[in-house]
């Protein structure tokens, strides 16, 4: 790994100045810029859904606005599935690129994280629609996938940043939590799967298995965190493409926030009276101080990103980081409120899925645009310009 401050940052640079659309011309088809960076918008839909049926409010209208997203999200994973086996056999090349590349292999966190949240659809908005049985069964596929693939991530994400990767501090990202956060999904998530398990070892290995995910991305996420800080004390917010990924640091606050109070819920169905209430009480003594850190960096990234946009906010992929991490925060919130019983957390919350909405519009709208003209879809002129499109 170089320690030196020039080599990555000029590779950063110069991606920068490169337009992805300068290979459009260029021979290969529609999909060649296609990379496992688009996974985000499968979560970004997702997570609308899933927020939608956690609020701590009953809605009509929201039950509808949860079905019609979750099968969005369905559709959207579908086609980047297809896209994905289309792309490695027509631009395998281009596609083992990817890991090579200390910037676009961070998404390789994506799919994971695509297949948790579907999957978490599919239980919650999907069996209004395909009946209980059918989403219990696509719902522990989906997790199974999610996990084992999100467990992938966590482990050769790092390995290859320790061991083959050229980075530098001007290269640490928000973007390094997306590896990393798959296992805390999958932690949330599996809290629904603990009650529908046999009584006994089958309950409790999974409960403790999910603790155990829990963990073992919180702690990396600190680390991350720490390093991010660092970087934008002493070197400064960095260009405006990267500025959006800021919001990727609300994802493993929200979603811990999140898991720790579903797997409290889940606790008494699977171990000891006194520890199901022990770990009923983690949820609120870890809860609210980590939500109070999350609505610090959420004030602190959306004065950063008005401040950028007003000297003008480029479009990319990573306009999807407007959603998922902010969904994690609206569940987050939302199960704190069921937990408090606190009526000022439930108008949070529901202030925050508007702002979800305002982020899904927004990247959503975008990212047509410019898959109907072909901008984003074109073939980047170098691994690390597909990266920073996120």
């Amino acid at each position: 790994m170089s320690t030196t401050a020039e080599t990555p940052p000029r590779r950063l640079r110069l991606a920068q100045r490169r337009s992805p659309s300068g290979g459009r011309g260029r021979a290969g088809g529609r999909l060649a810029g296609f990379g496992p960076n688009w996974f985000a918008a499968v979560m970004g839909t997702g997570i609308v859904a899933n927020a939608a049926m956690l609020l701590p409010v009953h809605s009509s209208i929201l039950r509808a606005l949860a079905i019609l997203f979750w099968g969005l999200a369905a559709v959207l994973l579908a086609l980047c599935i297809i896209a994905t086996a289309i792309h490695w056999l027509r631009h395998g090349a281009h596609a083992r690129n990817h890991a090579r590349d200390p910037l676009m292999a961070q998404f390789y966190g994506a799919p994971p994280m695509a297949f948790l949240t579907v999957g978490s659809g599919t239980m919650l908005a999907g069996k209004l629609v395909i009946g209980a049985h059918l989403a219990l069964i696509g719902y522990a596929a989906l997790w199974s996938i999610g996990t084992v693939t999100g467990l992938t991530s966590t482990f050769a994400v790092p390995y290859l940043m320790f061991t083959a990767h050229e980075v530098s501090e001007e290269m640490t990202l928000a973007s390094w939590l997306i590896p990393i956060v798959p296992p805390m999904v999958s932690a949330a998530t599996g809290a629904a799967l603990i009650a529908r398990l046999p009584a006994g070892q089958d309950r409790l290995a999974l409960l403790l298995g999910c603790y155990a995910l829990f963990g073992m991305s919180l702690l990396i996420a600190l680390l991350v965190f720490a390093a991010l800080w660092a970087r934008l004390v002493y070197r400064g917010v960095g260009s405006a493409q990267t500025v959006p990924t800021l919001w990727i640091g609300l994802g493993p606050l929200g979603q811990s926030v999140t898991a720790v109070s579903l797997l409290g819920a889940a606790a008494p169905h699977a171990i000891a009276a006194r520890d199901a209430t022990a770990m009923h009480t983690l949820a609120l003594l870890y809860g609210v101080p980590t939500w109070g850190f999350a609505m610090l960096w959420l004030a602190l990234a959306a004065a950063i990103t008005l401040r950028t946009a007003a000297r003008g906010l480029p479009f990319t992929l990573g306009w999807w980081s407007f959603t998922f991490p902010v969904g994690t925060v609206v569940t987050g919130t939302a199960e704190l409120a069921l937990y408090t019983h606190l009526h000022a957390l439930v108008w949070i919350a529901c202030a925050l899925y508007g702002l979800l909405l305002l982020g899904w519009l927004a990247a959503g709208a975008r990212t047509l645009h410019g898959v109907l003209s072909g901008q984003l879809l074109a073939p980047p002129s170098a691994p690390a310009a597909a990266a920073l499109e996120l």
